[in-house]
C-alpha cells in the first residue's frame, strides 16, 4: 500500500513509518520540524521529508491511507487536500486498531506508569518466547522500534488518553477495545483538553466501558477515582492490586513473593506497583507469577524513566520523563527512599501545557519536598510558543514549596555544577530537553 504520514517526525509516528516500510509498504511523510532521534532515523531510512512544511501537492489520488498525527492542525493543507480527494484518513490509534482486530489486545492506561508497565509486559513475554506485537511510548532495550505490527496473536498497547487527531477528538485509548486492560492510576493531566478533573476521570470511565465482554480490568486499588470506576463494571472481571512486597538492601531491592526473593534492577514503590500490574496481566495470558518475576530480574527500565545515565565516584545522574505532579512526587520519593544517606538534587523542567498553567500549579505543592535540594526551571520562550502568560517566579516558588526557581538554563547548570561532591544523586526530570543541555556536563 501507499501510505502517507502527516507529522511523520513524532515519537510514535516515525517508528510507525519505519515499521510500515519494513513490511514493504510505500511510505511518504511530512512535518514542519523533526528533532532527534527521529531526524537521523528517518534520514537513514530515506523517509525524511526533502523539505520541511506542509505541501498540498504531495497528496495524490494513489495514496491508500493517510495517517494523521496529533501535531497536525485541522487547517493543515495536506489534510485539507486529502479530505477534498476523499482519501482514507486515519489517526494512528485507528490505524493500529485496524491492524490488530484479530489479535488479543492488552492495553495499559493511566496518568502515570503506563510506559513502564507496558515495557514490563513486553519484557516478560519476550523472556517466555511468546510472539507479540506492540506500541509503546519509549525506546526499550532489546527492541529495535517502538512499534511492531505483524501476524502475532497478541498486541501490547500503551493506551494514551490524549486526543487521537485534530479531526478525531476522542482519546486514543478509546480505539483499542481491550481484552485485558490495566489502569495504573488517575491524576489530572492535559488540562488544555480536559479542563476539569471530573472531565478527565470520565475518559477513563469511558475506556473501562470499551473492555470487551468477559474481559479483564486490572487496576490500582488505592486510587479512589479508579475504585469508583471499577465498582461500576459488570461486563468484565476486575482485579485489584496495590504493589509487590519489597525488601530494600544496601545495593539492591528484592521482591518477596511466596517466601522467595527476586532481586530486581529497578527501584521505587511506583515501579513495584507497575510490576504487579504487569505480572497480573501476564497471568491472564497463562504465565505464572513466579515465571514473570524471574523474567523481571533482568529488566533495567525504559529510556527516561529513572534511567541511570552516569554512575562514577559515588555520583549518579538519573534522567526521568516526570512532569505531572503525581509523577514528580513518585519519582522524587523513589530516589530519596533508595538513597537515604546521600544528597539528592532534584531538578524539574516545566514544559507541558498543564505544567505551565497557573491554575494547575497548586497541584505541585510539596511534590519535591523529599529532595535535599530542589530546582524548578522553565524557559520563557516556551510560553511564547504556546501563547501563554509567563509564570511569575515567586508564584511558582510559593506553590511548590521548598524549591529554587531558575529560568536561565546556563545559570542553573552552573549552580548544579557547584553542588557536586561525593555521594550526590542528580534527578533530572523533564518531558523536554533542558534547552538541549547535556546532563553529563554537570560532572565534567
Amino acid at each position: 500500500m501507499k501510505i502517507h504520514l502527516i507529522s511523520i517526525g513524532g515519537a510514535v509516528m516515525h517508528n510507525l513509518a519505519l515499521e510500515l516500510q519494513r513490511q514493504g509498504h510505500d511510505i511518504t511523510g511530512s512535518d514542519d520540524e523533526v528533532f532527534e532521534p527521529s531526524n537521523t532515523r528517518l534520514l537513514n531510512a530515506g523517509l525524511l521529508p526533502k523539505k520541511m512544511g506542509w505541501h498540498a501537492e504531495s497528496i495524490t489520488n494513489d495514496i491508500d491511507i493517510v495517517i494523521l498525527g496529533m501535531h497536525a492542525k485541522s487547517d493543515n493543507p495536506e489534510l485539507i487536500e486529502a479530505q477534498k480527494l476523499g482519501l482514507n484518513i486515519q489517526s494512528f490509534p485507528e490505524f493500529v486498531y485496524n491492524q490488530s482486530k484479530n489479535k488479543t489486545r492488552i492495553v495499559v492506561a493511566g496518568s502515570h506508569g503506563k510506559t513502564s508497565t507496558t515495557a514490563m509486559i513486553m519484557h516478560i513475554l519476550k523472556n517466555q518466547n511468546i510472539d507479540f506485537d506492540y506500541l509503546v511510548g519509549s525506546k526499550l532495550e532489546g527492541f529495535e522500534l517502538m512499534v511492531k505490527l505483524s501476524d502475532a496473536p497478541y498486541i501490547i498497547l500503551e493506551g494514551d488518553e490524549y486526543l487521537s487527531s485534530a479531526i478525531d477528538l476522542r482519546p486514543k485509548f478509546l480505539w483499542y477495545k481491550p481484552h485485558i486492560a490495566i489502569i495504573t492510576g488517575v491524576a489530572w493531566d492535559h488540562i488544555n483538553v480536559f479542563p476539569t478533573f471530573e472531565n478527565y476521570v470520565e475518559q477513563f470511565k469511558l475506556f473501562s466501558e470499551t473492555i470487551l465482554q468477559n474481559g479483564s480490568l486490572i487496576y490500582y486499588k488505592n486510587d479512589e477515582p479508579l475504585a469508583h470506576i471499577a465498582q461500576d463494571i459488570t461486563h468484565a472481571k476486575t482485579i485489584a492490586y496495590q504493589g509487590l512486597n519489597t525488601i530494600i538492601g544496601k545495593d539492591s531491592v528484592s521482591v518477596d513473593f511466596n517466601q522467595k526473593l527476586f532481586v530486581m534492577k529497578v527501584f521505587g514503590e511506583h515501579n513495584f506497583q507497575n510490576m504487579e500490574a504487569a505480572v497480573l496481566a501476564c497471568k491472564q495470558m497463562g504465565i505464572s507469577e513466579e515465571e514473570s518475576l524471574k523474567a523481571m530480574q533482568s529488566f533495567v527500565g525504559t529510556a527516561r524513566r529513572l534511567e541511570e545515565v552516569y554512575n562514577k565516584n559515588n555520583i549518579i545522574i538519573y534522567r526521568d520523563f516526570a512532569h505531572s505532579p503525581s509523577k514528580v512526587k513518585a519519582t522524587v520519593d523513589a530516589v530519596k527512599n533508595r538513597f537515604r544517606t546521600q544528597k539528592v538534587i532534584a531538578v524539574l523542567e516545566l514544559h507541558t501545557y498543564s505544567s505551565l498553567n497557573k491554575d494547575f500549579m497548586p497541584l505541585y505543592k510539596n511534590t519535591m519536598k523529599m529532595a535535599d535540594v530542589a530546582f524548578v526551571h522553565y524557559n520563557e520562550h516556551v510560553f511564547e510558543m504556546k501563547r501563554m502568560e509567563v509564570l511569575d517566579e515567586m508564584y511558582v516558588k510559593s506553590q511548590f514549596g521548598n524549591v529554587e526557581v531558575e529560568t536561565n538554563i546556563d545559570q542553573l547548570w552552573q549552580k548544579l555544577h557547584n553542588l557536586v561532591d561525593e555521594n550526590t544523586i542528580f534527578l533530572m526530570m523533564s518531558s523536554g530537553n533542558f534547552g538541549g543541555k547535556d546532563v553529563l556536563e554537570l560532572v565534567h
